[in-house]
């Protein structure tokens, strides 16, 4: 099993933007030293949601700041930035690392960032096709031509080129947020793994890997690639002595922070949307992932695993709000945690 984080540089009532990414950034330096697989990094802009408006700007930072670690994007949004600007950038991070990148893109939301980068509704709605298979054909091939019909121009040589003798696909992994059956069915038929959010829990996971693999045995997926592709679930884990208190931290501090960050998003389009009530949904998260000891927070990814057949976690473990919480909440999951999971 593969235990990561997931930091959104989330910005909790009160705070500064340089305090949420200071957090962010210690927060993924002691997942390499307490040991863990992987950091999965957010992509927002405008809202206090997440201070992190690149992903794999962030990313390339990290790479920087560590020697082992896997840094991956969660999401890097394809609607609002040219397929082929975000693959030189992940060509050059891969490259330089030594192999160390997973570029995780999706399609996003409805945004006003659609009218602020100029891309528009079109892309969000119905550009993603185009953009993820030109996007994957820019770290796989010598040379790219845009034949869509958003994307037009002659092919030119990509540069850097992802070394082969980094990957058995010659560039990073790229991973595909799905939210919906159609996103499913886009990411199996390219072989290309999944990364499930943390709102949804192991039933509704386990459909997806399930959905996920009769589509790509449908389009004629071998066995061994099917069995061998590694999706990502998202979730939350806070590690306490006791249960109650574990929940207790996050229940005072996450609804702040969703209710400011969630009820900041602008529709491009004025579409009405849906917001969650931050208490329940908290309450949601607590009953969904680990959050208690470090035995029963072994026990819930454990069983998590068996579940929906995922290995590969990436865990939300900012959510007290406070850097100090936060660095001892990422040692306890690496060295309290993850040892029962080996």
């Amino acid at each position: 099993m593969r235990v990561g984080t997931f930091v959104l540089a989330a910005r909790f009532p009160g705070q500064g933007q340089g305090e949420a990414l200071h957090r962010a950034v210690r927060s993924a330096e002691v997942a390499e030293e307490a040991g863990l697989d992987s950091v999965w990094l957010a992509e927002h802009h405008f809202v206090p949601y997440g201070s992190c408006p690149s992903a794999v700007t962030l990313a390339g930072l990290l790479l920087g700041r560590t020697e082992r670690i896997r840094v991956g994007t969660a999401v890097s949004v394809l609607s609002t930035q040219h397929p082929v600007a975000l693959g030189e950038q992940a060509a050059l991070l891969h490259v330089a690392s030594g192999g160390r990148l997973s570029l995780g893109v999706g399609r996003g939301g409805p945004w006003v960032d659609l009218e602020v980068f100029g891309t528009g509704l079109d892309a969000f709605e119905k550009g993603f096709p185009e953009s993820l298979d030109l996007l994957v054909r820019w770290l796989r091939e010598p040379a790219v031509a845009g034949t869509g019909e958003r994307f037009r121009f002659r092919a030119v040589p990509v540069v850097p080129r992802p070394s082969e003798a980094l990957s058995a696909t010659g560039g990073p992994e790229v991973l595909v947020a799905c939210t919906s059956p159609a996103s499913v069915r886009l990411a199996a038929e390219r072989g290309l793994p999944m990364l499930l959010g943390m709102h949804v829990g192991d039933e509704e996971k386990a459909e997806m890997v399930a959905l996920w693999r009769r589509h790509a045995r449908a389009v004629g997926r071998s066995p061994e690639e099917v069995a061998r592709a590694a999706h990502v679930s998202a979730g939350v884990c806070q590690i306490a002595d006791r249960r109650t208190d574990a929940v207790e931290t996050l229940t005072k501090a996450l609804p702040g922070w969703l209710k400011q960050g969630l009820e900041a998003h602008v529709t491009v389009d004025g579409r009405a949307r849906r917001m969650r009530d931050p208490l329940a949904y908290t309450e949601l998260l607590c009953g969904l992932h680990p959050v208690g000891t470090p035995r029963l927070c072994a026990d819930r990814l454990a069983a998590s695993s068996e579940r929906t057949g995922i290995s590969r976690f990436a865990l939300l473990v900012e959510g007290s709000g406070d850097l100090a919480a936060t660095e001892e909440n990422v040692r306890r999951l690496g060295t309290e945690v993850v040892p029962y999971l080996t």
